[in-house]
């Protein structure tokens, strides 16, 4: 167990380092100038070189890049043009609100879409289950900005029960996490249908059927205790992604968290600012991902990590 969780890890910072080390390219080679961004467009050009020595962007990219890996390793990643912070504690002071969606989100998510998976699942080919499948797929359809703007034109404006951006109270994460959970919902339940379905047709159900076992019994102790590492990979899957920031919602609604400053630090071409974001973020993810991998043998006792795994 130990070796195993050492190397999830050594592989999981691998990823962490290659991540950071590409987006430290590539936003270096998208077009626009911080220092542009910083002194304004009507700056003039001995103004623009004194800000770009003053954060290092006149140098070499190379060297850049050593001075960026330097910091990495100590910590310090710098401080952000447009906070004058360090930009790892600017992210850090948005990053509870991103979890606090993301959770919201996926336990949602979960009590929705499981129990209606398992529904699904027992009523095939009949009408009711058409209509709840055409339902999922209409929600898996819809985008998230046009779920948002909906949901905040019925019930932030026209009936104004929630507040209709931030969060000022417990009310203001009501609608964002509805538009979240809904595509959500669609994903994973129609996953969970497909999953109980198969093991409904399981000859190891069969035979439990036929000795008298009921069907809750079968439902939840037999048929989900299968499906539960492909439904929990799933649903750990899409808490990670949302853990990056769920950027289109966090717009809409005025959501203080790191996907709003993702799009702000783009914006302004804030280097140490999107650096820091996606190396937060990206460790989360792998946290996540380690999380889920030693859950596997608490969920089917069959799983045996380490040696046995690779076997």
């Amino acid at each position: 167990m130990t070796n195993y969780i050492l190397k999830r890890l050594g592989q999981g910072l691998l990823t962490v380092f290659l991540t950071v080390s590409t987006v430290f390219i590539l936003i270096r080679m998208a077009p626009g100038d911080p220092a542009v961004s910083y002194a304004g467009p009507l700056a003039t050009t001995e103004q623009l070189a004194k800000v770009r020595e003053q954060f290092g962007l006149d140098r070499p990219v190379l060297e850049q890049y050593w001075i960026f890996l330097q910091q990495l390793f100590t910590g310090n990643l710098g401080t952000s043009y447009s906070f004058q912070a360090p930009a790892i504690q600017v992210v850090a002071e948005r990053m509870p609100y991103t979890l606090t969606l993301a959770t919201a989100s996926i336990l949602l998510t979960a009590v929705v879409a499981i129990p209606l998976g398992v529904w699904m699942s027992r009523r095939p080919d009949t009408g009711r289950e058409l209509g709840v499948n055409v339902l999922t797929i209409a929600g898996q359809s819809m985008p998230d900005f046009w779920t948002g703007i909906m949901l905040l034109t019925g019930f932030a404006v026209l009936i104004p029960i929630f507040p209709a951006s931030g969060f000022a109270t417990w009310g203001g994460l009501v609608l964002p996490t509805i538009t979240i959970a809904i595509l959500q919902i669609a994903l994973i339940s129609r996953m969970v249908r497909r999953e109980m379905t198969t093991n409904f047709a399981a000859p190891y159900l069969t035979v439990a059927r036929s000795r008298g076992v009921r069907n809750s019994v079968l439902t939840w102790r037999y048929a989900m205790g299968n499906s539960a590492i492909p439904v929990f990979t799933a649903l750990g899957t899409r808490f990670a992604a949302m853990l990056n920031g769920v950027v289109v919602v966090e717009v809409v609604f005025a959501w203080p968290g790191v996907g709003s400053l993702i799009v702000r630090a783009l914006e302004t071409r804030d280097y140490p600012l999107i650096q820091a974001t996606v190396l937060l973020t990206a460790l989360l993810a792998v946290g996540v991902q380690l999380v889920i991998d030693l859950a596997y043998p608490l969920l089917d006792p069959r799983v045996r990590l380490g040696k046995a795994a690779t076997a």
